[in-house]
């Protein structure tokens, strides 16, 4: 059986892992990338806080010794079904099964300026290119004269208030409150905020209200300006408007609103469902197409009575999906009766910062706050890096960053070495 998985997320790399030295199965994973990364901590590169090889690991070095799993760096372009067939922009493979496990991208809800002008927090490329961003401005405010500039600079807009914009923003606050004025001391006396704005009335907004609360009075204690009901839309000239009527002149507006799936050339337009994400049975096979599958955030799947409007995009629901859809391949080798996916909820959680964080539990309805909350996000963020390299390294950094409240990683690194600081 010739298995191509389409993408290296959580929900690929699981199928793949899944389906290791299985007589009858060759699989073919196909990624845009060289490795897979850890989306969770990409705010923690982003910020210089881990570095980008702590979450990342190559395909081909995972894959060594595992003789029936093969790795193909490409991009694909479209899917002939009729011929099962994909093809890419370097190539061509045909497959038994094709599955796409491509995740999500970036969603700017059709406003130009803001997809042009703000900064991502999707990729371990958008980390990268965050933190040279960021450090740039932090050098620019440091010399410059013009106080409003200065400003400018220095303040920090988060829109989306999810786990990734929270935890990006507490980051920032403790950032402000203990590295800045140590390394910039020109800024000692130099205004900045960190804004974080969100279109609903909540913070976290499919956790339980006592972790919204929780949140919103942590994030406010250090020094969060939070601002709910604010919607963005638009980001002209170095200002971020909103709905309201309200603006905040900056030039950092770090973008956590929203996620899209992909639409692919060769997949009907009927199977796809809400949010472009492609809809599927309870095995995950894509509605109208016979050997076609779709898991993690870039499938929506129908018969799950406990989620009748389609599973939350999120790394446990991607890891799931890709246990099940490999133990139905294993099955479909014996001729046994495949399982439908039910979604088995382990709780959400997110930091806010050192010592803080909210945990909920679904069964029995636990809410946890504070040290012992945050222990637990370490632990299970720890625990879920793909690699025992990937859990020592990070292990490391939060040492020294838990001991020091500092990290010496931020630096300015830049591909191109006659780029200019513009």
């Amino acid at each position: 059986m010739k298995i191509v998985i389409i993408g290296g997320g959580f929900a690929g790399i699981n199928l793949a892992k899944e389906l290791v030295n299985h007589p009858q199965i060759q699989v073919t994973l196909v990624d845009k990338n060289n490795y897979n990364f850890f989306p969770p901590l990409i705010y923690q590169v982003a910020t210089a806080f881990l570095e980008p090889s702590s979450i990342s690991y190559p395909f081909r070095k995972f894959f060594a010794g595992k003789k029936n799993l093969q790795f193909r760096l490409g991009e694909l372009l479209s899917v002939v079904p009729a011929e099962n067939k994909i093809i890419l922009n370097n190539g061509e493979l045909t497959y038994d099964h094709l599955v796409f496990a491509t995740g999500a991208e970036t969603s700017y809800f059709g406003m130009e300026n803001v997809m042009k002008n703000a900064i991502p927090m999707k990729t371990l490329n958008d980390a990268i290119e965050m933190r040279n961003a960021l450090l740039k401005n932090l050098e620019k405010a440091a010399i410059t004269k013009d106080i409003r500039k200065r400003r400018k600079l220095l303040t920090i807009v988060v829109a989306g208030g999810g786990p990734t914009g929270v935890e990006v923003s507490g980051m920032f606050a403790e950032m402000r409150k203990n590295i800045l004025l140590k390394e910039y001391p020109e800024l000692e006396t130099s205004a900045s905020n960190v804004y974080l704005v969100d279109g609903g009335d909540a913070l976290l907004s499919p956790m339980s209200k006592a972790s919204q609360e929780d949140t919103l009075e942590a994030l406010t204690k250090l020094g969060v300006v939070v601002k709910l009901h604010t919607r963005v839309t638009d980001y002209v000239d170095d200002t971020v408007h909103f709905a309201n009527g309200e603006t905040i002149k900056t030039k950092n507006l770090i973008w956590a609103a929203g996620v899209s799936a992909k639409i692919f050339e060769g997949i009907p337009t009927e199977s796809y469902g809400r949010g472009k994400r492609m809809a599927t049975d309870q095995y995950n096979k894509v509605n109208g197409l016979d050997n076609i599958y779709a898991i993690g955030d870039t499938a929506i799947l129908a018969g799950d009575k406990n989620f009748p409007d389609g599973h939350p995009q999120v790394a446990q629901v991607a890891i799931q999906q890709g246990l099940n859809l490999a133990k139905n391949f294993k099955a479909m080798t014996q001729n046994k009766p495949l399982k439908a996916f039910v979604y088995n909820d382990k709780g959400s959680m997110a930091i806010i910062g050192k010592n803080k964080a909210v945990v909920d539990l679904p069964s029995p309805k636990w809410h946890f706050k504070g040290f012992f909350a945050w222990v637990i996000w370490l632990f299970i963020h720890l625990i879920s890096l793909i690699t025992y390299r990937n859990r020592l390294n990070t292990f490391w950094n939060w040492m020294v960053a838990y001991f020091a409240r500092d990290q010496s990683l931020r630096m300015i690194i830049r591909p191109d070495k006659k780029q200019e600081l513009n």
